[in-house]
């Protein structure tokens, strides 16, 4: 029914992904795989949707009402069986501005700040803006020296002990978690979540979880919204969600943050009427409660078009570029990918991709030194754009 394959120009659309390449030092002829946005229109239900404000002609201040919370909760009672209250609802510009609220609410400047990387670099920037101090629990596998490889399969797994090691800690407060985890690709288990979860709850560390990739999950692995797992654990975090990465809405600038606990949603109130944030834009509701209720075929086609992009980037990697692996995907369209086996140093193997191969991917090491030797690139995208830089890494590795 939908068209993934038709490649759209998206070049003089005020893009960051597409325009800002020059601005940003690199070749004019670079392709940016980089940024986690799709190369996909949109659902046509939610470009009708917008199409339809445009035409009524007024844009003055905009507030959520019954029938965008009710879109929220049927999707999440439909997708996850998870039955969410309104009153937990707080929307924002985003969950990248969902995790500088959280550190601001729930802890305080010379606080210790709980993260597992290799993982989504605005975490480490949540932190250091806000002069906080990051405690890092490195995951184990692929990306640590010594550590056997993985026989198929995703080869990241948490350190237990050294989580609880960190969370221990009396100066850490707060732990943002990752669920699916990005850049490596795990979707975390039931079982881990509660590990960690109840670790937190011994050592009263506040869980924020960043579920934004949480509709990207491949058969065979099932996404656990972390509230879920126990009224408890529910108590103890902030689970922040968009529609921004599931149906290519990020610069409409609209996230759901879920808190359970009064307490806690209060205090993250606080800090969200200090930033001097209010009312959310009317084009981010009406889009999100547009793909909320007629978007989901659309997404179930997407997640084939996605899975067979893996399938045929594994594919040719195998066949013609050995010396890079990819690392199994559990969920999200981000694929991580193992290029050791090149032996280039992190600053080498940045520039071969951009200087040799022309391609615009995130550096292993943005996401903390575990990423070495790694590179993440974005396959949302037709299946065209996907084999052109195939093309362009294969001539280059050559």
């Amino acid at each position: 029914m939908y068209d993934f394959d038709t490649v759209i120009d998206r070049r003089d659309s005020c893009s960051l992904k597409w325009d800002s390449a020059e601005r940003r030092g690199m070749p004019a002829d670079v392709l940016p795989m980089w940024v986690a946005d799709m190369d996909f229109a949109a659902p046509p239900v939610v470009t009708r949707a917008l199409a339809r404000v445009a035409q009524f002609g007024v844009f003055g201040y905009s507030e959520a009402d019954e029938h965008f919370c009710e879109s929220v909760h049927s999707w999440f009672l439909r997708r996850f069986s998870w039955d969410v209250s309104e009153r937990w609802q707080v929307l924002v510009p985003g969950v990248v501005p969902a995790l500088y609220l959280a550190v601001q609410a729930y802890t305080e400047p010379g606080d210790a700040v709980l993260i597992q990387s290799p993982v989504y670099y605005p975490f480490r920037e949540a932190i250091h803006d806000t002069g906080r101090v990051v405690a890092s629990n490195p995951l184990r596998g692929a990306s640590v020296a010594g550590e056997p490889e993985s026989e198929g399969g995703n080869p990241y797994t948490i350190d237990f002990d050294d989580f609880e090691a960190k969370a221990a800690d009396p100066r850490v407060k707060l732990f943002i978690l990752c669920n699916p985890h990005n850049p490596v690709g795990r979707v975390w288990t039931a079982d881990e979540l509660r590990r960690m979860g109840e670790i937190c709850l011994k050592h009263k560390v506040i869980v924020v979880a960043d579920e934004i990739h949480a509709d990207f999950v491949f058969p065979g692995y099932q996404h656990t919204v972390f509230a879920q797992l126990s009224d408890e654990l529910a108590d103890n975090c902030v689970i922040a969600t968009a529609p921004s990465k599931t149906f290519n809405l990020a610069g409409l600038q609209l996230a759901t943050v879920f808190i359970p606990n009064e307490k806690l949603r209060r205090r993250y109130l606080r800090a969200f009427r200090a930033s001097g944030l209010s009312q959310p834009g009317l084009m981010g509701i009406v889009a999100c409660r547009a793909a909320y209720e007629g978007g989901e075929d659309w997404l179930e086609e997407l997640l084939v078009y996605l899975q067979g992009n893996f399938d045929y980037l594994d594919e040719r990697l195998r066949a013609e570029i050995p010396a890079i692996k990819l690392v199994a995907p559990e969920g999200s369209y981000l694929a991580w990918l193992d290029c050791r086996e090149m032996s280039l140093g992190h600053r080498e193997l940045d520039d071969f991709m951009v200087k040799e191969a022309r391609l615009w991917l995130d550096g292993g090491t943005m996401f903390g030194p575990e990423g070495a030797g790694f590179q993440r690139m974005n396959l949302a995208c037709p299946r065209a754009t996907l084999s052109e830089a195939l093309d362009r890494l294969t001539t280059a590795t050559r």
